[in-house]
């Protein structure tokens, strides 16, 4: 089969509606991109999933659109420029996408990721390299959580350096299960997972077994009818939802045990250090491009 991609450009607050409405009128996929991208004014954006502040989007945005070759190219753009309520239909090009090998050109892109000392994350297409140390099989996937994102490898750094052998810990937003897995190879004895998202369960399940780790997962829910604290706690979500799981992982680290928290943006430990300042003195352990891990030790009587 053959397909086409539609690539246009758009201004920032059009980006997300006509992205949808490309969506709802057939687009197998969309993708969306700094539209200055390997220029001078390309801007590097992070920020929550519903920040609606101009400063943490691109002004202007290329949303590139996948779709079979049979597809009218011309059709869809109005289509979906009705359905998103613009004036005017945005001008466009065609691009042809060559028949490949795409599951090779995709396992192409991925090789082992070597993480703070020992840490190796090696896809199952992927020879372990010579030497390796604490050896994590893991095939990228929908659910969070390859290692290569600096948030990910903060956390996984913390954990070689403050597991010891027989603690528990509790992974929570544990998306592929890397950091429970993680856990579990540097030596811990009770490990456990928690994830909103019922596929990355079933994701981390599958890892776990294929990394001989014996692991429960659980949705919030669930997990909230378990009882237990943890000697270590890694948290790698978002600033907001961190701030609000701020007594529910607090009450579940045991006195003298200790926490780590990622997915947080330099700008925002502030916030975070405050949603915490009750039960918790958070300080920053470690950054990495712009991204800051935060960790606190338990004191009797917190």
């Amino acid at each position: 089969m053959s397909w086409n991609e539609i690539v246009l450009e758009i201004h920032f607050s059009q980006t997300v509606p006509f992205s949808d409405a490309l969506l709802s009128v057939g687009a197998m996929a969309v993708t969306v991109e700094d539209a200055d991208a390997g220029t001078a004014a390309e801007t590097p954006v992070f920020g929550e999933p519903d920040a609606d502040s101009a400063e943490h989007v691109w002004q202007k945005s290329r949303i590139v659109a996948l779709l079979e070759a049979g597809q009218s190219p011309e059709e869809m753009i109005v289509r979906a420029a009705n359905v998103a309520g613009m004036p005017a239909t945005p001008a466009f090009t065609v691009r042809h996408v060559p028949e490949k090998d795409w599951v090779r050109e995709t396992q192409s892109q991925f090789e082992p990721i070597h993480v703070g000392k020992h840490i190796w994350i090696v896809p199952s297409w992927c020879q372990v390299p010579d030497h390796a140390g604490t050896v994590l099989r893991l095939d990228p996937g929908l659910a969070f959580g390859t290692g290569s994102h600096p948030t990910t490898c903060l956390c996984l750094e913390w954990l070689e350096q403050t597991i010891t052998e027989g603690c528990s810990v509790l992974d929570y937003g544990c998306g592929s299960g890397i950091l429970a897995i993680a856990a579990s190879r540097l030596g811990a004895k009770r490990v456990e997972g928690v994830d909103i998202d019922r596929q990355a369960l079933e994701t981390a399940e599958k890892n776990a077994a294929e990394n001989q780790c014996t692991i429960p997962f659980y949705l919030p829910d669930a997990f909230a009818n378990t009882d237990g604290q943890y000697d270590r706690i890694v948290a790698n979500i978002l600033s907001v939802p961190l701030q609000k799981l701020a007594p529910t992982l607090a009450a579940r680290l045991r006195p003298g045990g200790m926490i780590v928290l990622s997915g947080i943006l330099d700008w925002q430990t502030a916030d975070l250090v405050a949603a915490y300042s009750p039960y918790l003195s958070l300080s920053v352990w470690k950054q990495c491009d712009g991204w800051v891990a935060l960790t606190a030790r338990k004191t009797e009587g917190m």
